[in-house]
């Protein structure tokens, strides 16, 4: 199944909002078969997509890319030995919404 990945790119002074590219890995083309007794053509369904969603560029690829920017791995962490537990306490009630003693 294709992924979808965002690669943000440098703003410039003319940017109203963050430029980026639509990047699309692992995609596998389809054939359509326009009518009956015809070949089926391959059909770029990405046509038009970078301006109807405001990316510069959609960069589509057969093969896995990895762009450095999105590599969440340094997040994961194991998980903790023991429960951690946040009260919020707002205007003398408990996140229960009974009153605190």
């Amino acid at each position: 199944m294709a992924r979808l990945q965002i690669l943000e790119l440098p703003s410039g002074a003319d940017d109203d909002r963050p430029p980026f590219i639509l990047v699309v890995d692992q995609y596998e083309p389809q054939r359509y078969i326009m009518g009956p007794g015809q070949d089926p053509e391959p059909i770029s369904e990405f046509d038009g997509i970078a301006e109807k969603i405001g990316a510069r560029a959609v960069l589509v690829f057969q093969d896995t890319i990895d762009i450095p920017a999105n590599d969440t791995s340094g997040y994961l962490q194991a998980a903790p030995a023991a429960k951690q537990e946040l009260v919020v306490e707002l205007g003398g009630h408990d996140d229960a919404g009974a009153p605190r003693a």
